[in-house]
């Protein structure tokens, strides 16, 4: 995996994220690998995580078996990040 794979994925992700969340796309270019997300912010919830994991499917082009992510995959943008970039570049 080269960096600029790993930037795109990261990019994208943001992107994702202020659009699922409708957060100010801003506020979420300043996540940083310990930013907590699920349980920590309020729009972050099961239901935006299902959404998320759809567009994620449909921005990558791949099927993301039930088995692929676990719960710990969403209590850090550094862990939904890696999850992500596993997924995409796999």
């Amino acid at each position: 995996m080269i960096d600029s794979d790993i930037g795109i994925v990261d990019a994208g992700l943001k992107d994702l994220l202020a659009e699922t969340l409708g957060l100010e796309r801003d506020a979420v270019a300043e996540f940083e690998e310990n930013t907590e997300l699920f349980g920590a912010l309020p729009e972050f919830d099961s239901m935006a995580v299902a959404h998320l994991l759809t567009a994620l499917e449909e921005r990558l082009g791949i099927e993301i078996e039930d088995d692929a992510v676990e719960a710990e995959d969403f209590m850090t943008f550094g862990r939904l990040t890696a999850m992500a970039r596993r997924l995409a570049l796999g």
